[in-house]
């Protein structure tokens, strides 16, 4: 059963009600973005998270674009994060120290990739990249990462575009965190209608949604029950 995580809540009302539902990780975006909060918000919202669902455990997940130390020693000190997501071109190095700064604190690298309207040899029969050529790339974040998301490409802020990457890509990806044995999840254009396609084709570890949750750019409880219900159908 694939994990699950809702992105960009913003108030301790939302994400108590989130919490109560069969979700893996709730996000917290501090990058530049509509759905921006402060420490001082995301810990309100973990305090909510942690009354409402006291007896299971929800990750409270933070949402970083190349975030200084002193950034993330600023949001830690109010906001009880269990894992870090790290969206910009942050290196091996560079996860590396985050792991030994926080112990028991995961981090999750995002990688993103071209919109699917873009990608070179798009389509169902287009091939993937080379799993040599990804192991190239993500070898170097052997036993500094705890997951690997997969994104599509926003020009503007890294990631959070809405739109839907070449998902005949990802077995290329898997076969590499398979081998690797570090999850996968992905993220980029996913809503209630079209996870469930996603899942049962490609079988990622997890998926990752915002916008396709929201009604008018603002979250909606209803998708959202909709949204989890849907992944956790599928074994």
């Amino acid at each position: 059963m694939a994990l699950v995580k809702i992105c960009g809540l913003q108030t301790p009302d939302l994400a108590a009600e989130v919490a109560r539902l069969p979700v893996d990780y709730v996000g917290f975006v501090f990058a530049r973005s509509k759905r921006q909060v402060s420490a001082a918000q995301a810990g309100a919202m973990i305090a909510a998270m942690r009354e409402a669902s006291p007896e299971r455990r929800v990750k409270a997940a933070g949402v970083f674009v190349n975030p200084a130390l002193e950034e993330l020693d600023a949001v830690l000190r109010e906001a009880p994060l269990d894992v870090l997501q790290l969206h910009g071109q942050e290196t091996p190095d560079y996860c590396r120290t985050v792991k030994e700064r926080y112990p028991g604190v995961e981090v999750i690298k995002a990688f993103s990739l071209p919109h699917e309207a873009a990608a070179a040899g798009d389509g169902p029969s287009g091939a993937g990249p080379d799993v040599s050529a990804i192991a190239d790339r993500f070898n170097p974040y052997l036993g500094t990462i705890d997951g690997i998301l997969l994104d599509t490409l926003d020009p503007l802020y890294g990631g959070g575009s809405g739109k839907t990457f070449a998902w005949h890509v990802i077995p290329s990806y898997l076969a590499w965190s398979r081998e690797a044995g570090i999850p996968l999840l992905v993220a980029g254009g996913l809503r209630p209608d079209n996870v469930g396609s996603l899942l049962d084709a490609y079988h990622p570890d997890g998926v990752d949604v915002s916008s396709g949750v929201e009604t008018d750019g603002a979250k909606d409880l209803m998708k959202i029950k909709t949204f989890v219900e849907r992944v956790k159908s599928i074994v």
